[in-house]
């Protein structure tokens, strides 16, 4: 049985994330030239999607859909079971490979890739409506 609550929490505290990564997206050149900026938004990523993550691995071991392989296979497994739509299923799995290189490469992340999906945050906003639209 899914835990509503736990589900409603982590997506609270993603959409929170998204919300201050929304911010940092228009924030000034002098903002982003202190070297704690580009820290700050590279963890919002990672908890946001994080939580997706572990929202959708939640949802699978609760719905008996799995156990999924990966974090990747998860997110695959709530689009082929109606939970997200194939398109934002897809961009989400591509959200958990940007979370893989942010955690996994960090010292290697090109900064102007981690700038730029500042601009691109609708899948992480999309996931968490699609789910919470679910458990209604």
């Amino acid at each position: 049985m899914v835990d509503e609550t736990r589900v409603l929490r982590l997506l609270r505290a993603m959409t929170d994330d998204v919300s201050r990564l929304e911010t940092e997206a228009d924030s000034s050149s002098e903002r982003r030239s202190d070297p704690m900026w580009l820290a700050g938004v590279k963890y919002h990523f990672v908890t946001a999607i994080e939580a997706a993550v572990d929202v959708a691995q939640h949802i699978c071991a609760a719905e008996g859909w799995g156990p999924p392989t990966t974090n990747g296979q998860a997110i695959e497994l709530l689009g082929s079971r109606g939970v997200l739509g194939s398109a934002l299923s897809g961009q989400m799995r591509r959200a958990v490979g940007f979370r893989n290189v942010l955690v996994h490469e960090y010292v290697d992340v090109d900064d102007s890739v981690v700038i730029a999906r500042l601009q691109g945050l609708d899948d992480l906003r999309d996931f968490a409506r699609s789910v919470a639209d679910w458990l209604d």
